[in-house]
């Protein structure tokens, strides 16, 4: 059996008091166009300026042609000697030393050279 509960222990309603008024809830706009704000700022200082470099190296890339002096992304330094295709470019790192490279693998094309005469045509 539960041992009797005395009666100060009982919970007790309190009397109604008068709570002030809630502050009317802000407005939906007032929230969202500091977001928008901010949302502008970092498309035109970031993503379009990147956007816009990422072009530029896509086209770059694709317009490789011989004689460009090109840096890969493992820091050799040479010159585009022939385009293999779509995808690859053969460059020469050293004298008499070439190597077949990615286009992707390429990072900055420092010069553009005129392109290699061919030695058969000279002859």
């Amino acid at each position: 059996m539960a041992p009797p509960v005395p009666p100060s222990a009982t919970v007790q309603a309190a009397p109604e008091t008068s709570a002030p008024p809630a502050a009317p809830a802000p407005d939906m706009i007032t929230q969202i166009v500091p977001l928008l704000f901010v949302t502008l700022i970092v498309y035109f200082i970031v993503l379009r300026p990147q956007a816009r470099r990422t072009k530029e190296q896509k086209d770059s890339l694709k317009n490789v042609r011989r004689g460009d002096t090109v840096v890969t992304s493992g820091g050799l330094i040479g010159k585009v000697t022939k385009t293999v295709d779509d995808a690859e470019v053969e460059v020469e790192i050293a004298q008499n030393i070439r190597v077949r490279v990615l286009r992707q693998a390429i990072t900055e094309v420092r010069a553009k050279g005129e392109p290699v005469k061919d030695q058969a045509a000279s002859r």
